[in-house]
């Protein structure tokens, strides 16, 4: 039986954000939250998450975070949907994927191309495919005009020498779930990119060097995201039965980001949303608007 609203999360769990938050990387249409996605949905608006960016990371997905996207719509919550190709699976790339993505990409529901990039860590394509379907990503991006939703991991010089060449034909552009250290950060802010930061700094095992980051990101280039239900927050106060994260746990990612760069919790929930709707270009009162709708997913 799925989990209702109120069972799932612990009390000690249900986080508000004091001003509403766009989650700018949520992957809700992984097998996870088909038992209980109705709940997830209700559990964001009840912690203020007001707006979600549904992460297309192949084909499949991308086409399933549209639909989702375009169903739910008028649901109480603002939905958009990225349609991209992970690193993972640039081995994939030809003319008919290109074709495929490029159609996805024309739809309203979806905001930004992407997740695309390099992630030279797992290598489960090859460099040179990695490099090859980004390439062709970028030029998507480029002809879309739409902002990049960028995937990169222990790639940050190549990823810098492929942006830098493309950087006066792509308008805005993410690294999302940024990990990495000083020097790619600010290779990164020279670029004029944006950042996307997740659970990874409330990982006492690896992310104690991204709070001594934080507070270098200006307010303008720094969005949040949990990448749900994958990094799952490693410091939440009480125990998450099946350990997925999920929307609702954002506030606590706002409040260990808050803390790390001296800021208050809601200027700095007032600051990401600002940035993330510019720069997926969404309707200035979207979120309110969410907020202000039906309550029954």
């Amino acid at each position: 039986m799925a989990d209702t609203f109120d069972d799932f999360l612990p009390e000690a769990l249900r986080f508000t954000s004091p001003s509403p938050l766009v989650d700018i990387g949520a992957n809700l249409t992984h097998d996870s939250f088909a038992r209980d996605l109705p709940a997830v949905l209700a559990r964001a608006r009840a912690a203020n998450v007001t707006t979600l960016i549904l992460t297309g990371t192949d084909r499949e997905h991308a086409e399933q975070a549209v639909a989702m996207a375009r169903r739910l719509a008028g649901e109480g919550l603002a939905l958009h949907a990225t349609a991209g190709v992970h690193p993972h699976d640039a081995s994939r790339w030809d003319a008919g994927l290109a074709a495929d993505m490029a159609e996805l990409q024309r739809q309203p529901e979806v905001v930004a191309v992407g997740e695309c990039g390099l992630d030279f860590n797992r290598n489960f394509s090859t460099p040179a495919e990695q490099e090859r379907a980004f390439e062709a990503q970028l030029g998507l991006a480029a002809e879309s005009g739409k902002p990049l939703f960028i995937h990169e991991r222990d790639a940050g010089q190549r990823m810098r020498e492929m942006l830098h060449s493309w950087r006066d034909a792509i308008g805005d552009a993410v690294v999302h779930c940024f990990t990495a250290d000083r020097a790619t950060l600010f290779g990164y802010l020279d670029l004029d990119l944006h950042i996307g930061l997740t659970g990874w700094l409330c990982d006492e095992r690896r992310g104690h060097h991204l709070r001594e980051l934080v507070a270098e990101i200006p307010a303008t280039r720094l969005m949040v995201e949990t990448d749900c239900p994958y990094l799952l927050p490693r410091n939440l106060p009480a125990k998450l039965k099946g350990r997925r994260h999920e929307p609702a746990l954002l506030p606590w990612i706002l409040r260990e980001i808050a803390h790390w760069r001296g800021d208050s919790e809601a200027e700095l929930a007032a600051a990401t949303t600002t940035t993330a709707r510019r720069f997926f270009r969404l309707p200035a009162d979207a979120s309110r608007e969410a907020s202000r709708g039906d309550t029954t997913p």
